[in-house]
């Protein structure tokens, strides 16, 4: 009776534990954005890679043996996916409103997970979010967005995609030792790439300390937080929720950063976000 009882309260915990997940994400990201004058999206990429890495080694403890093994290519195409990803977002960042960057970005998934699919409806999800990616583009006066901003997201959304597909084939080593593994790859060429651009303005005790917090909201709270949910909540239910991280973030940016979005564009992250979940509940695939 305790079980059964224990179950349904953690089961009751598992949503909330997304939406605390995705806030953090969305929190850590403005973080990240406010020490753009100083170290620039490249330190602060250098920041985010570097702690979570750490973290994230200490947490999963990769060293311990698994019970299988994954090539050792794949494990290097998923922390290069990862790290690209880092680095790409942050310069959609430094060029854009955090919801629009976080909109564009989740196409990715949405096109993996309709890439093999043939049902009508399921092009329904992929027109529905593509309209909403036309929305975006600057071919209107009064949509100032920075092409190359989007041009940087939609590059961190194609490897958001490559990170699923290797994460895949590394997937028998366990989420926790793929993810920690992954970070400290990303971390090896992400981390030089940043201290190269930032130099010395990295090393102050004030940005290290906000460098571990990005870090700490950016991948390791949420890292815990998902994996918690994960085992508890469908794909179609985790799907629903995880779609609503384009929102989450414009709020964030709205709320810290002063970032405000033109109806248009507030359009087009919803167009996006219907896409995705639409694709989340009635697609054969996503839950494969």
């Amino acid at each position: 009776m305790r079980t059964t009882a224990f179950s349904s309260g953690a089961q009751a915990w598992a949503s909330p534990a997304i939406v605390g997940a995705l806030t953090c994400s969305a929190l850590g990201a403005a973080l990240g954005k406010s020490l753009f004058a100083t170290v620039g999206p490249e330190g602060v990429t250098a920041l985010r890679l570097g702690f979570s890495a750490l973290l994230l080694i200490v947490i999963a403890r990769p060293w311990r043996k698994g019970p299988q093994r994954a090539l050792p290519i794949a494990i290097i195409g998923f922390g290069v996916s990862l790290g690209l990803m880092n680095i790409l977002i942050y310069q959609a960042f430094a060029r854009l409103p955090l919801g629009i960057a976080a909109a564009v970005e989740v196409t990715g998934p949405l096109l993996v997970a309709l890439a093999h699919s043939r049902r009508p409806l399921d092009f329904l999800w992929l027109a529905t979010a593509a309209s909403g990616l036309l929305f975006l583009l600057p071919l209107r006066t009064e949509n100032d967005l920075d092409p190359v901003g989007l041009l940087f997201a939609a590059g961190a959304a194609a490897c958001w995609a490559c990170y699923i597909l290797f994460g895949k084939k590394i997937s028998p080593l366990g989420p926790a030792r793929a993810v920690s593994l992954g970070m400290a790859v990303a971390a090896m060429f992400g981390v030089p790439f940043g201290v190269y651009n930032a130099g010395a303005s990295l090393l102050g005790w004030q940005i290290l300390a906000i460098g571990l917090l990005v870090a700490l909201l950016s991948s390791a709270i949420p890292y815990m937080l998902e994996m918690f949910a994960f085992r508890r909540l469908s794909p179609s239910a985790l799907g629903i929720l995880l779609s609503a991280a384009p929102a989450i973030s414009a709020v964030m940016g709205a709320l810290l950063l002063n970032e405000r979005l033109s109806n248009q564009q507030m359009l087009s992250i919803v167009l996006i976000m219907v896409g995705s979940a639409g694709c989340a509940i009635f697609s054969r695939k996503t839950a494969a």
